[in-house]
């Protein structure tokens, strides 16, 4: 027994902050306006939270809610809520009243530490939440406080200064709940364990080279995966984090500019936003910017227009069953030598496990592996370290999930002859029309290519005689034309006619908080009185 107390320690992220403290304890480790925290005083005022969590009655496995934009409370509630032994619920901040109570309520949350901007149409509802005891306000902005709570610079009084102490013991435990978009039912809660945190993080340090150096940008969602894990990382090697409340280009590249960001994560449309905006044309970059994305595909055309204001385009595919980042598009020597248009289409792949992942596969519906061909179509799933452990509380959606001792991503790949995986679609967002199957990826990586294309998302609609066929949703480029026809020709004139949009509809794209289209708000609307399940 003793030798193995010698020779294990339990993995937890929440032990980064207290080396990153002890090792560089004068750096600053947070920036958001005005406000600066050095590495020793974050690890002050986290420790200040856990003890003023406890005090407040929260006990080993209480879950304890957010509702809070990038703002350092949130990146604090990464550290204090685990090391008070509690479960952190961070909460979509874009979520309706009805949803954000459900999260409560499903979750049976003790504490909500709730935005003051944020907090207005929850004030009806504080009322019936039979687990919440306790409300915390934090003041980030002048919006008055609608759940008359605490504030959280006095609940961080409520406790004497304390020290990190102890690291959580069991690497197994729940360290958060993540609760998914809802978009086909009721949203379900991903738990995540201090072990499968912890070496997410580690692999994004690998994977995306951060250091002692990096200033990271917060234009990923902290609620998001818990931030894909990068409140760890970053933490990890003692960078700087930059949060930002709201993502929006031109403040996006102030930061970069102002403060020499060196890395950033952002969906493909926050990438199109940033790279149609008139300052990528004159940005001057200090220092190299690491860009990663995920959340959907990025066309080729997106990650070359990024490219070309400087920046290093990185390609991650995960979900927020796999604490995010599963895979990343390793970028191979041979590869340099390509034109960009290769390049981009090489860079355009999901590619291959994380060095802290496991396995990820391609496989038909009888779970065998898919020809490396580049060609047939199968579903990717997943095992390994960053799997999560399940759904809270719902044990039939999990043994789904796991069936055949895998976890399904319900997303369509091929498997090309080098072992990267190649997103083709969602298996709900797959055309079938008139018995041949359309890859709305493969369509809109086509439409993107056209000059005045900004945004684009393509789905099936009824067709009584194919069953259904493709429509193009576009959102143009600001002082851009284009017509119709001229957009389904230009298709045409690239891929297969019948693969190619029977209709192009222009106007904004319905998204989600984090930058995802919502295919499904269009299925709805095209489909309705019709025939189809829509998810």
């Amino acid at each position: 027994m003793a030798d193995e107390v010698v020779s294990h320690t339990s993995l937890s992220p929440v032990s980064f902050l207290r080396r990153t403290a002890e090792v560089y304890p004068d750096k600053i480790a947070v920036l958001h306006g005005e406000q600066r925290f050095t590495y020793r005083e974050l690890a002050e005022r986290v420790g200040r939270a856990a003890a003023a969590l406890r005090v407040a009655g929260v006990r080993r496995g209480d879950r304890v809610a957010y509702l809070c934009p990038n703002v350092p409370a949130l990146l604090e509630a990464h550290f204090a809520v685990p090391l008070a032994g509690a479960v952190l619920v961070a909460i979509n901040i874009r979520l309706s009243a009805r949803e954000i109570a459900y999260i409560l309520d499903h979750s049976e949350a003790k504490v909500l530490v709730a935005d003051t901007e944020l907090a207005a149409p929850l004030a009806p509802l504080r009322a019936g939440r039979r687990s919440l005891e306790t409300v915390v306000h934090v003041r980030d902005t002048d919006a008055p406080d609608p759940l008359a709570g605490e504030d959280y610079e006095s609940f961080l009084r409520r406790a004497a200064a304390s020290d990190l102490g102890e690291i959580p013991d069991d690497e197994d435990a729940l360290l958060a709940i993540n609760y998914t978009s809802g978009t086909t039912g009721l949203p379900k809660g991903v738990m995540y364990t201090h072990r499968g945190a912890y070496l997410n993080a580690l692999g994004l340090d690998i994977e995306l080279g951060l250091d002692g150096d990096t200033t990271y940008l917060w234009t990923l969602p902290m609620f998001h995966c818990n931030g894909w894990c990068f409140p760890w990382a970053v933490t990890a090697v003692g960078g700087t984090h930059l949060c930002l409340r709201k993502v929006e280009a031109p403040v996006v590249f102030d930061m970069i500019e102002k403060h020499s960001v060196s890395h950033l994560c952002a969906a493909p449309t926050v990438l199109i936003g940033l790279a149609h905006d008139p300052r990528a044309r004159t940005l001057r970059l200090a220092r190299p910017l690491t860009i990663a994305t995920g959340g959907a595909p990025p066309a080729p055309q997106v990650i070359r227009n990024v490219e070309a204001f400087g920046a290093r385009l990185v390609h991650l595919y995960g979900l927020t069953e796999t604490y995010g980042p599963h895979t990343f598009c390793e970028w191979q020597p041979r590869w340099e030598g390509d034109s960009d248009e290769t390049r981009a289409r090489l860079k355009a792949r999901q590619g291959v496990a994380s060095i802290t992942a496991l396995d990820v596969r391609v496989v038909d519906e009888q779970m065998r592996d898919v020809p490396r061909d580049g060609a047939t179509l199968g579903e990717i799933v997943m095992r390994g370290n960053n799997v999560m452990a399940g759904y809270y509380r719902d044990p039939e959606a999990t043994a789904t999930a796991f069936r055949g001792g895998w976890f399904h991503s319900g997303d369509i790949a091929v498997m090309h002859p080098d072992g990267y995986i190649e997103i083709r679609d969602r298996k709900k967002d797959v055309i079938i029309s008139g018995g041949e199957n359309i890859s709305t990826v493969e369509v809109e990586s086509v439409l993107y290519q056209h000059p005045a294309v900004m945004e684009v998302a393509v789905i099936g609609v009824p067709h009584d005689k194919w069953g259904e066929v493709p429509k193009a949703f576009v959102t143009l480029k600001p002082g851009s034309a284009a017509s119709s026809e001229e957009v389904i020709r230009f298709c045409r004139e690239r891929i297969a006619h019948f693969k190619c949009p029977n209709a192009v509809e222009f106007g904004e794209l319905p998204k989600t908080s984090t930058g995802k289209i919502q295919k499904f708000v269009l299925r709805e609307r095209e489909w309705q009185g019709r025939e189809k399940k829509v998810n």
